[in-house]
């Protein structure tokens, strides 16, 4: 399929000052942009900042950032899932996964991540794509939150909402790992109920092996 996208951006005042919410930002901006050092939940600053100058390069691959002056303080990516997650085995050419969303501590709770993903939905592109993601709470900053799981775990789901995405039921072995862990899924307006179906089917991959 063709992968169209439309730059969108909205300023969003803070009690640190105003940041803007922008994207999907292509590579050559990113790569000009400063990458905060507290950006740390996936890898170290310098590789995650290469890391998503690469998935702005795919042609599906989409990155949304929250910019503080010249610095990244916040971004969320879309891609295709990994080749080696059931999420990529049904060959859903219009499935994509919402792989990353990260804000720095300073920005927590003021509505960066929700404005994130409200900006990532503004493009009509979007509404030709099931978009998903995964959450598990090994990924979650609990330390520094000083949250337990289940308030973390509302807190995503709340954050998510925001872009549309709603829970959805799956048989995923790392996603029934964990009761706290979730699959959650965004229907674009234009998805076909084909692509449903198979969606269903990749949901629920041990329904006969019991």
């Amino acid at each position: 399929m063709e992968h169209k996208k439309t730059y969108n951006a909205k300023q969003l005042k803070t009690p640190h000052g105003s940041i803007i919410i922008e994207g999907p930002i292509n590579a050559d901006k990113l790569a000009g942009f400063d990458f905060h050092e507290d950006l740390i939940a996936f890898r170290q600053p310098p590789q995650q900042h290469q890391a998503l100058i690469g998935i702005a390069n795919l042609p599906e691959g989409r990155i949304i950032i929250a910019r503080h002056q010249n610095t990244i303080v916040g971004y969320v990516t879309f891609l295709y899932p990994d080749p080696l997650e059931r999420w990529s085995e049904g060959k859903i050419e219009n499935l994509i996964e919402l792989g990353a969303i990260e804000v720095i501590p300073k920005y927590r709770g003021c509505s960066v991540g929700k404005n994130l993903l409200i900006v990532g939905m503004m493009d009509d592109a979007m509404e030709d794509y099931l978009i998903i993601t995964t959450e598990y709470y090994w990924h979650w900053d609990l330390k520094c939150t000083k949250l337990n799981v289940w308030e973390y775990r509302k807190i995503m789901e709340k954050m998510m909402n925001a872009g549309g995405l709603e829970w959805y039921a799956t048989d995923d072995p790392e996603i029934c790992s964990h009761p706290a862990n979730c699959l959650m899924a965004r229907m674009g307006k234009r998805i076909d109920q084909e692509t449903i179906q198979k969606f269903d089917r990749l949901r629920f991959m041990n329904r006969f092996m019991y």
